[in-house]
């Protein structure tokens, strides 16, 4: 079988034919589109050694988000993913690891239209959360993966600091990389989970509350809470990740963040779950939680 074994980005094209020579794949998608910047691309290469498969991607798009990646051991891609005037730097980070947390990856694919996400994943793609057009404009452009293994999420957490995103790496846990307290004011908060290959480990559903009222019918339900406020806002709404594991239900394989509400009919259409709650109650943001069973 054939892993991705090495990940590298091209910025211009020196870089290009570079990476052609070195026997690199392009994934031909411009992860730079619509922004009127330099063409940006994903490469990667592939081997049978599951020990140098790769088994996380993440995105950092601060410096504090780095941090914990760094201490962790991840190795950092020094070219930024989105170029153009005012564009602050954004960076991929992979790892190679092992053990019940890691799972390697097999495949590697792009997508630069909303309308070509939902279709993903319902086929087993797993997805990176953060739009690499964050905050800049353009279309939305997201990095997919697939495993080489079925996987399914046995853990849920979440946190509204930095410091303990290096024990969180080293725990096997995987960042969504993107802030759920998106806003002028207030903490960055992550959602983090953790896969198994272990079906019945796996967590079978989750839900959102954005009130006292709600947080107490999940509780009577059989769900427990993770501990961080995901809208940590002064003055906005208290919202709670909760999760349940019910021994016979589906387990579910997959979940992401959804920052335009306007494809949300779209991942529905496809089997995909979206709560609907939105993760910026109380503020200008529509965030949604989906995930697929």
């Amino acid at each position: 079988m054939a892993y991705i074994t090495t990940v590298a980005v091209s910025i211009n094209a020196h870089e290009e034919q570079s990476l052609l020579a070195q026997d690199y794949t392009i994934i031909n998608e411009n992860l730079n589109e619509g922004t009127g910047g330099a063409r940006i691309f994903l490469w990667y290469q592939t081997g049978d050694d599951r020990a140098r498969a790769i088994t996380r991607l993440q995105v950092s798009f601060n410096e504090d988000m780095a941090e914990g990646l760094n201490k962790a051991g991840y190795r950092k891609i020094d070219k930024s993913l989105v170029a153009g005037a005012g564009c602050r730097p954004m960076y991929l980070w992979f790892f190679r690891g092992s053990g019940q947390f890691h799972t390697p990856i097999e495949d590697l694919s792009v997508t630069t239209t909303a309308r070509n996400e939902a279709r993903k994943l319902k086929n087993g793609w797993e997805r990176l959360a953060c739009d690499l057009n964050r905050r800049v404009g353009g279309d939305l452009i997201h990095i997919w993966m697939k495993r080489s293994e079925q996987t399914y999420i046995c853990d849920v957490d979440a946190t509204d600091s930095y410091g303990v995103d290096e024990d969180n790496f080293r725990d096997g846990y995987i960042r969504i990389d993107e802030d759920t307290n998106r806003g002028p004011n207030g903490s960055y908060v992550f959602i983090w989970y953790r896969q198994t290959t272990e079906r019945k480990r796996a967590l079978t559903d989750l839900q959102i509350s954005t009130n006292h009222s709600e947080s107490a019918s999940h509780q009577q339900q059989g769900y427990s809470s993770v501990s961080v406020n995901l809208n940590d806002r002064s003055g906005a709404d208290q919202v709670y990740l909760w999760y349940k594991k019910n021994k016979g239900d589906y387990p579910i394989e997959a979940m992401t963040l959804i920052v335009n509400d306007n494809i949300v009919p779209d991942y529905e259409k496809n089997g995909i779950i979206v709560i609907d709650k939105n993760l910026n109650a109380g503020n200008c943001n529509s965030l949604f939680l989906a995930f697929k069973k």
